[in-house]
């Protein structure tokens, strides 16, 4: 059995992801190497992924008409960031922009009309 290593790139299908996988090839005109890579289907097996996990997954009996692999184990898992919290932060940080920006001008309107 085939064993490959890469990273998710997609969570978005139920009970499957999309993994990268990463490999250097060599140019024989150009003497440079270069970065290739291929995406592959795999089955989840029930695991907790997410975009970001480095992964390892092998081949099995074909699932569907493209899944041909499944996830076996997690080599190093991405940080996990709540949504609501990330938006909050953002939404803070357009508030302080827009807040200064209009600080800033009302004090130049301020200094100009004195």
């Amino acid at each position: 059995m085939r064993t490959k290593k890469g990273v998710i790139t997609s969570t978005k299908m139920t009970g499957t992801v999309a993994v990268t996988v990463h490999s250097l090839a060599f140019h024989p005109v150009y003497k440079k190497s270069f970065r290739r890579s291929k995406k592959f289907l795999c089955d989840s097996n029930g695991l907790d992924l997410y975009l970001g996990d480095e992964v390892v997954f092998q081949e099995c009996r074909p699932l569907s008409k493209r899944k041909c692999f499944k996830v076996t184990e997690i080599l190093k898992a991405a940080p996990r960031v709540s949504e609501v919290k990330e938006d909050e932060a953002v939404e803070k940080v357009i508030h302080r922009e827009k807040n200064k920006t209009v600080n800033a001008k009302q004090a130049a309107s301020s200094s100009s009309a004195s």
